[in-house]
């Protein structure tokens, strides 16, 4: 029988990932040498080509890429094995790691954890504040057990690594000064804002969610002035320096100022979905099991109050 060796195959899934020896020894702590060292004794394990020369780097055959699928299977089985190992040592207590986008942590992420601390107050909720690329970072390393990401910037629902649940669809409102003419438009729709100062973000998810949903309205909007956070974003709007899309996540717990109008777009209106996401797996395991539960029901509740 073939011999599998989970630690060599880690490293060529790793590689396969990273693309190259010198990012996958700095991924996991090797030397380049010694990556390749061990790739070469699971191709004589395995009994066949694993890598071929291409320039100066080197590529997965059609072999390796044949043994990373079933592998993917036995990496989602040992998942499952710490998952429930973990449960069984640890009933109802234990620590579960999240890696969050910044408006999800208020709007999702607090409100689960407070459910949690009533229902099971030996559950350990560690939060991270983190953008996607950073989050699944962080989950395929293992440094986090739960990633919260907008779908936009997730994984996609194919990727054999992670297990991807959706949570939230989130309305985008649009912020306009209060006096601004369009302020008490009847059936405003975003096309009607073609015209107008914007105001978002230089470069990141926030900055690509405006654009995208402006030119699928039919224009490019005018950046005006670049902020990334809602704060700064909100005050610049009430200044009446311009005008930005906010998402009802955001905007729910910021209406308290009387400068700003949060406008409901009409048949146009963009909006986002929030995923959260496990390596594959570790979703069976009681604890995260407990948490993706909380989520669900915090995002519910947030649906609720946005319906209302």
């Amino acid at each position: 029988m073939t011999e599998w060796d989970i630690k060599k195959l880690h490293i060529l899934r790793t590689l396969r990932d990273r693309g190259t020896v010198t990012a996958t020894a700095q991924a996991l702590l090797m030397t380049p040498s010694a990556v390749s060292q061990q790739l070469t004794n699971l191709a004589k394990q395995l009994g066949v080509p694993l890598l071929e020369a291409h320039g100066r780097r080197v590529r997965l055959t059609d072999a390796a890429h044949l043994v990373l699928r079933h592998a993917e299977a036995v990496f989602a089985q040992l998942e499952r094995a710490d998952a429930e190992l973990d449960g069984y040592l640890r009933g109802e207590a234990g620590q579960v790691r999240v890696a969050a986008f910044p408006t999800s942590v208020p709007a999702l992420l607090v409100p689960a954890v407070r459910q949690l601390r009533t229902a099971h107050p030996g559950l350990d909720v560690r939060i991270r504040e983190a953008e996607a690329a950073e989050a699944y970072e962080l989950l395929t390393a293992g440094e986090v057990d739960l990633a919260l990401s907008l779908a936009a910037h997730a994984p996609t629902a194919r990727d054999p690594k992670y297990t991807r649940l959706p949570l939230l669809t989130d309305p985008l409102d649009v912020a306009l000064p209060a006096g601004h003419p369009l302020a008490d438009a009847p059936g405003l729709r975003l096309a009607d804002l073609a015209a107008e100062p914007w105001i978002f973000g230089g470069s990141g998810p926030w900055s690509e969610i405006t654009t995208a949903a402006c030119e699928a309205a039919g224009f490019v909007p005018e950046q005006a002035h670049s902020a990334s956070g809602w704060t700064a974003i909100l005050a610049m709007v009430e200044a009446g320096l311009g005008i930005a899309l906010v998402p009802r996540m955001a905007s729910a717990d910021r209406r308290g100022g009387g400068g700003v109008v949060m406008r409901v777009l009409s048949a146009d209106q963009p909006r986002r979905h929030v995923v959260a996401a496990v390596r594959r797996g570790a979703e069976e395991g009681p604890a995260v099991a407990r948490v993706l539960a909380a989520l669900r029901q915090a995002a519910v509740q947030r649906e609720n109050v946005q319906r209302s």
